[in-house]
């Protein structure tokens, strides 16, 4: 039997990093940087105002009140602007270039507001409200550095320096495969002794909210032939194989008789839920079989599958944020296995307590779950009031 930490190392050891490609912008949101990004150029790449008001050099305006002529208009985006005559004003905007020649902005709001001519009441010292060439960020500067991940405000960067895609670490690109001819598409009516199939749009789901691109394969039935036909048509352009069910000591686990002998490796793993385990390469794509039960199938997405993805695609933090809070209530554990919970925080008292049964089954209290208790092998029995740690799923 294998320890979790094993094979979660066999596991981050299949995936290699994605490729970097050139990214839009926009399709850019949440990956992450594959290469250091460079300023081609300054910011600002011109001094500017930083006001509505008027361009004036500092020693016309050394005695005040002055009323001084308006010898040019300077709005934002004007290419034109020509060196500020001695003795006027000029009436600028906010980001327009700086006349050259001028050292003061004064606010409007000092003046009358005059357009032929304007009536300066009281300035500011010379460089005040005016943005410098480079003030922000200089030619040749690392501005965002390999590895940060993309948001909003780095978007915002990457675009006032001209840059219309980025260097990114692409998406991981997962096929889910669900077994078993007991499943059926929600939506339609069930038979006797069928189920709607969950895990392959929740697993396809978690990947998604990781920032993987997950496709699924529908239903491949129970057989041994069907299901590497299934993932010889499909595979092609995947970095990953996610397969769920059929992977216990059953008469009909169609994953195992598949896959054992073709390079997937299966295992029991010291965890409760999900202890049947495997994982290996189909040909040169690396698969991980995840047990059935849509519980265990969840867990071991958090527990193997959602680090080892995050850290392929880049990603500086792979795990889930975490804390340690008090049991409200007592909790019991298997000897020997390292037991996830779904938990629910008291965010009032500070505690934290399991959410629902232990069982594999309970697919609705995963649901209603905003943390996963994890409890040593070692520790069979916690008291209310003794401290676990609990990943937080939010």
């Amino acid at each position: 039997m294998r320890t979790v930490t094993e094979h979660a190392r066999v596991i981050a050891d299949l995936l290699v990093p994605t490729p970097v490609e050139a990214t839009t912008l926009t399709e850019s949101l949440g990956l992450v940087l594959g290469e250091d990004l460079r300023a081609p150029l300054d910011l600002p790449p011109f001094a500017n105002s930083a006001m509505d008001g008027y361009a004036v050099r500092a020693a016309d305006v050394a005695a005040l009140p002055a009323t001084l002529p308006v010898s040019q208009d300077i709005p934002a985006g004007r290419t034109d602007v020509g060196p500020l005559t001695p003795g006027t004003a000029a009436r600028i905007m906010t980001g327009a270039p700086l006349p050259p020649g001028a050292e003061v902005i004064v606010p409007v709001e000092r003046t009358d507001g005059g357009a032929d001519r304007v009536r300066i009441d009281s300035a500011p010292a010379p460089g005040i409200h005016i943005r410098t060439i480079g003030e922000d960020v200089h030619r040749g500067d690392v501005v965002l550095p390999a590895g940060t991940v993309i948001g909003a405000a780095q978007i915002g960067v990457a675009a006032a320096l001209g840059y219309a895609d980025l260097p990114v670490r692409r998406p991981l690109r997962v096929l889910v495969l669900s077994t078993g001819t007991e499943l059926v598409a929600p939506g339609r009516p069930l038979a006797p002794g069928q189920i709607y199939e969950s895990n392959a749009p929740m697993l396809a789901a978690a990947f998604t909210a990781i920032g993987a691109w997950a496709t699924i394969e529908h239903f491949v039935v129970d057989e041994v032939a069907a299901l590497r036909a299934g993932l010889d048509r499909a595979a092609a352009g995947t970095d990953l194989i996610v397969t769920s069910g059929g992977v216990s000591a059953g008469a009909y686990e169609v994953v195992k008789d598949a896959l054992t002998g073709q390079g997937v490796e299966f295992a029991k793993v010291a965890m409760q839920p999900g202890m049947p385990q495997g994982a290996g390469r189909y040909g040169d794509i690396p698969v991980v079989t995840l047990p059935g039960n849509p519980v265990s199938s969840y867990v071991s997405f958090e527990v193997f599958l959602r680090p080892a993805a995050r850290a392929a695609m880049g990603h500086p933090d792979i795990t889930r944020p975490t804390v340690t809070a008090p049991l409200s209530a007592p909790l019991d554990s298997p000897a020997g296995k390292r037991q996830f919970r779904r938990g629910h925080l008291n965010a009032v008292e500070g505690t934290v307590a399991a959410w629902g049964g232990p069982g594999s089954h309970l697919l609705a209290w995963l649901a209603g779950a905003d943390c996963m208790l994890v409890i040593p092998e070692d520790v069979t029995h916690l008291d209310a009031g003794d401290p676990v740690e609990a990943w937080l799923l939010g």
